[in-house]
This record gives C-alpha cells, sequence and structure tokens, in this order.
C-alpha cells in the first residue's frame, strides 16, 4: 500500500531536502559542541599540555598551523555542516530506497523512524561499547585498532535494528511484536559486545568529572543532528507533497465544477 495518496517525490528532490536538512543539522549541532562540548575539550588540552610540560615536553615551541579559537569556533561549525549535509544526503538515499519497505502510516512516520533507527543504531549502540574520549585519553598505539572495532561496531549496531524490525513483523499481536522486536534487537548487540575487545586506556589520574562530560557532551551533539536532521526532513518533504496533493487534486475539482 502506498504511504500517501500523494505522488511520491523524486530522488532528486528527496535529495535536496536532505541536503538542506543536514546543513540545518550540522549548524545546530555545532553551536551544541561550541557551547557545551568546546570547554571540556579546552579543560582536557589544559592537562595534556601541563603532563607534557611535567615531562619535560615542551613541543619544541612549535606552533600549531590552525589557531585554536578557530579550531573551536569557524572550524568546528564548518565540520559539522560539511558532516551534517554529508549525512542528509545519504539519509535521503537511504530513505529513496526503503520508503516503501517501512510499512509506515504516513511519510512522516517513515522519515522520523528511519531517523530513529540511525540514531539507535549508527550512534547509540557503538556510544556505549565505544564511548569517545577527549584529548590526552588514549594510546596512539592501539589508534588503528580503536578505528576498525568502532566501524565494526556501527556495522552491528544497525544490523542490530535491522533484525529487530524483522523480528517485530514476525508476530501479529502489538505486544508480541515489541517484544520480538526488542529481543532481536538485543540479542546482536549483546554478541557484538562480546564478540569485539574492550579498550580502557584511561589514565587514573584523568578527572572522572571531566571523562563523563566529555563523553555526554559528544553524544548530545550527535542527538541533536540525528534529531534535527529527521524533523528538518520531514517537514521538508511535507512542504513538498503539500503541492503535489494539491497538483494533483486539482483537476478531480475543475471537472466536478464543470
Amino acid at each position: 500500500m502506498p504511504l500517501t495518496s500523494a505522488p511520491a517525490p523524486t530522488y532528486g528532490r528527496l535529495l535536496i531536502n536532505g541536503l538542506l536538512a543536514g546543513l540545518i543539522a550540522g549548524l545546530l549541532a555545532g553551536g551544541f559542541a561550541f557551547f557545551v562540548g568546546e570547554p571540556h575539550v579546552d579543560a582536557a588540552i589544559a592537562l595534556e599540555e601541563a603532563a607534557a610540560v611535567a615531562a619535560g615536553d615542551t613541543g619544541g615551541g612549535e606552533e600549531p598551523l590552525v589557531a585554536r579559537d578557530v579550531q573551536s569556533g569557524f572550524g568546528l561549525i564548518l565540520a559539522t555542516s560539511l558532516y551534517g549535509i554529508a549525512l542528509g544526503g545519504m539519509f535521503a538515499t537511504g530513505y529513496t530506497v526503503l520508503r516503501r519497505r517501512l510499512h509506515a502510516a504516513s511519510d512522516a512516520r517513515a522519515s522520523l523512524g528511519l531517523a530513529g533507527a540511525v540514531l539507535l543504531g549508527f550512534v547509540l549502540v557503538p556510544f556505549v561499547k565505544y564511548p569517545p574520549n577527549p584529548p590526552a585519553v588514549g594510546d596512539p598505539a592501539t589508534i588503528n585498532q580503536r578505528t576498525i572495532t568502532y566501524l565494526a561496531m556501527v556495522v552491528i549496531g544497525l544490523v542490530a535494528v535491522w533484525a529487530g524490525v524483522l523480528a517485530a513483523r514476525t508476530q501479529a499481536p502489538e505486544w508480541r511484536k515489541a517484544l520480538a522486536g526488542v529481543a532481536g534487537f538485543v540479542v546482536v548487540v549483546a554478541i557484538g559486545y562480546a564478540l569485539l575487545p574492550s579498550f580502557d586506556e584511561v589514565p587514573e589520574t584523568f578527572p572522572a568529572t571531566l571523562l563523563w562530560d566529555f563523553r555526554l557532551s559528544s553524544l548530545g551533539t550527535q542527538v541533536v543532528l540525528w534529531t534535527v536532521l529527521g524533523l528538518a526532513f520531514t517537514a521538508l518533504l511535507a512542504r513538498a507533497g503539500a503541492p503535489a496533493a494539491a497538483a494533483k487534486a486539482e483537476p478531480v475539482t475543475a471537472s466536478a465544477a464543470g
């Protein structure tokens, strides 16, 4: 069954909506990261520099290629904006491919549901296993291994969401759908968590409060990004669908008037 009676938007239109929604989401996420996250980054950098000085490493007086105030201001907003645009394009492509398979009652529910699923599998599942670390935390020797395992956890998170959806569709009553969906999701995530290695590289002297404040602000940035992207894409989708529905109804109205 079609999601709506209005003609389906073209991929080009959906892609433009996705890019615009991603830009809006990236700007707002960048603002959140600047005001909430950057103070924790500055504090972590200060600890890293203090530890380097205590160890006798002054860095040779080299100046960074980009000043810190530029990195944390314009550079941060630019990075999150470009990141949001890229994610918006991928989200629009995924929505185009999956639109008829989401089994949602409307385009709005399909869009919001897809955004929520991506937030769950792409962000929350990897975050629990591999939360981000601020400067001065982490062994440079394991960076490649940590990157690979994190990407593997992202894939597992998305597969877990897919498994949950498939499991839910095997049941008819609503309560059994919910139970089967949660069970399918949890089983895949639990297997992924058990198989992939853990990394405990936080120095004992690093302040626990600063560590978790940084991690929570990083998570908040991602939540803002995907929440705004989903809402903005849904709003743009509804705006694009209204003229199409009106154009489809216009010949019927004119015929009736004749």
